[in-house]
């Protein structure tokens, strides 16, 4: 079909593509309307069912946060998805009409919604979410394709510089444990200095923001221009992104 055109794409990147190929078939197949499946997450994910959705604790406040599995909606037309929602916690209203594929597994889900983020047209609703929440799943090298991709849709791939950026930053952030930021200075005024670099001429800015992640001793600093870079367009922030994942 169409809309998996580009299949053979994930099957690069990910062993589950041939599964969420069924997968596929399975939504497709269903009548138009609503169609849902749920999956396992990541260790640690917890939602309220609406738009909170977090991964690990912080150590002095908890929120009412519920563990439980990722679930999706789909919006299905004439065969085709249309839309997605993505929940975690709560729980999904009696099916009525809706189609439910119940539990499916986590590296079939992700293959999935990463196939379906490379259909080169509009699609309402980020397909890069849940593949991002699944279990078990190394879903950064098909990010930085979809970012790099220049025949997608600005917005997904702008969607995948950020979700790059979450990983960006987890895997440096291993690194920063025993780091000692410098301690002349005022941590808040230095991040609004960062922020300030995020808003020159990308000639100048970009350059300094990477510098700062590459050199500077504060990981909170670090983390801060990791997040301007992942708001940028800029291709030198997907080469450091990957250089970090690497």
């Amino acid at each position: 079909m169409r809309q998996f055109a580009h299949l053979m794409v994930a099957a690069l990147l990910l062993p589950a593509t041939l599964v969420a190929q069924d997968l596929e078939h399975r939504v497709l197949a269903a009548p138009s309307g609503t169609v849902r499946l749920s999956f396992a997450g990541k260790p640690g994910l917890c939602g309220n069912g609406a738009n909170n959705i977090s991964v690990g604790d912080d150590a002095d406040w908890t929120s009412d946060c519920e563990p439980g599995p990722v679930r999706v909606s789909l919006r299905v037309s004439d065969h085709q998805v249309v839309g997605l929602r993505t929940y975690v916690g709560g729980q999904w209203r009696p099916a009525g009409e809706a189609t439910d594929l119940g539990m499916v597994r986590p590296q079939e889900a992700a293959a999935y919604f990463l196939a379906l983020a490379v259909v080169a047209g509009e699609l309402d609703g980020d397909p890069l979410l849940p593949a991002t929440l699944a279990d078990s799943m190394t879903v950064w090298p098909s990010l930085l394709h979809i970012a790099r991709n220049a025949s997608l849709p600005v917005g997904r791939r702008r969607a995948a510089v950020f979700w790059l950026s979450q990983a960006a930053e987890t895997a440096a952030g291993l690194a920063l444990d025993s780091v000692v930021g410098d301690p002349t200075g005022d941590r808040e005024v230095r991040k609004e200095a960062v922020f300030a670099l995020s808003q020159r001429n990308p000639a100048e800015g970009v350059p300094r923001l990477i510098h700062i992640v590459k050199a500077n001793p504060d990981p909170e600093l670090r983390k801060s221009a990791l997040f301007w870079l992942g708001q940028s367009d800029d291709p030198r922030a997907l080469d450091l992104f990957e250089e970090i994942l690497r």
